[in-house]
């Protein structure tokens, strides 16, 4: 992107396991099913999960609905018997086509069943707590009897392969000596703290909207920052300062500092570049950038950490409208969340 003059001033998702924690308290017990593999054209992603209640209530989706019914089918099943199956729809499996699976994919559901007094809650409270904490889990289970191991962040001795997915967020189903193992990563959503309440702002609230981040727009200028100007988006009106340590940055977070005006960026700035958040952008033109490093190498800040702060912000598209350099942004960070933690996590692995 080219030098931003310095004349600027200007959603709900399926809750799965929040369900499945209001029926197997109710009920005692629930079934999860999970996208562990596919290929072609199947419409769900590695990971992809549903709930099922023993009242056949379910949420989430494997398939994107052309193979629900028989999943659903069979996890009445298993929720009376207890026992794992895996399921496998192509296009050899009669089965998939008479539901409609797209021609050329395949996709493979484990389905189990979780019982409250024998750890499934517990399992259930600790993904929620993982979620809303931002902390991420790695899960590895073992598909012919539904053993499982749970890694934390924390864990000190986890096997390097496993601390890998912390970073790149990647699922898959692995064939060894114990049969077939899936590895989920459990990791939160990509988030992005926008500081500055502007027109920029506002496009890059609904880029973010349409590509499933999670925005937090942060300003303490009271008339800059309302859900008028925001509507379905969550908006702090304080200085950054004060709502960052609250919020957190963590490897999940983007900042996107945008609002233009030294003394709210420079807080913003300093409250980051010493975190481990995955990306630090800032709208200015070069000139403007230097100054800004000026004033933050007096607050003790060095090179190395400064060289973290991408400014001008956004991929070099030549834009030039508020529109384009929201949508430079968005792209540079979808660049930053999908490229850079492969990089972090090749390096610690060495």
């Amino acid at each position: 992107m080219t030098d931003q003059p310095d004349t600027i001033r200007p959603a709900r998702s399926h809750d799965i396991m929040g369900s499945a924690r209001e029926w197997i308290a109710r009920d005692g017990k629930v079934a999860i099913a999970t996208v562990v593999d596919t290929w072609g054209s199947a419409p769900v992603p590695i990971g992809g999960q549903m709930a099922i209640a023993a009242d056949g209530q379910f949420e989430g989706s494997v398939s994107g609905g052309c193979i629900e019914g028989e999943v659903l089918t069979e996890a009445e099943e298993i929720l009376g018997h207890g026992k794992v199956k895996t399921l496998e729809f192509g296009v050899a499996d009669e089965t998939a086509w008479s539901v409609g699976l797209p021609c050329g994919g395949r996709v493979k559901v484990f389905v189990e069943r979780l019982e409250r007094d024998n750890g499934g809650l517990a399992l259930i409270e600790k993904s929620i707590d993982a979620r809303q904490g931002r902390k991420g889990l790695v899960l590895r289970t073992k598909l012919a009897d539904g053993s499982r191991q749970v890694f934390e962040r924390t864990d000190k001795s986890m096997p390097p392969d496993i601390a890998n997915r912390f970073w790149t967020g990647k699922s898959t189903l692995e064939t060894g000596p114990d049969g077939d193992v899936f590895v989920q990563a459990v990791v939160p959503p990509a988030r992005i703290l926008a500081i500055g309440a502007t027109h920029i702002t506002q496009l890059l609230a609904q880029l973010a909207k349409v590509t499933g981040y999670e925005m937090i727009v942060i300003d303490p200028r009271t008339a800059f920052a309302t859900p008028e100007r925001f509507p379905g988006v969550n908006v702090i009106a304080e200085w950054p300062q004060d709502a960052i340590p609250k919020l957190g940055l963590d490897p999940y977070t983007a900042l996107a500092v945008l609002a233009h005006v030294s003394h709210i960026d420079d807080e913003a700035l300093k409250a980051a570049l010493r975190s481990d958040c995955l990306y630090i952008g800032a709208l200015g033109s070069s000139r403007n950038h230097a100054k800004r490093r000026e004033r933050l190498a007096a607050a003790g800040f060095t090179d190395a950490e400064m060289a973290r702060i991408k400014s001008p912000i956004g991929l070099s598209i030549h834009a030039q409208s508020p529109a384009e350099i929201a949508l430079s942004v968005m792209a540079e960070i979808v660049a930053a969340v999908r490229a850079p933690k492969v990089a972090k996590a090749a390096a610690a692995a060495e």
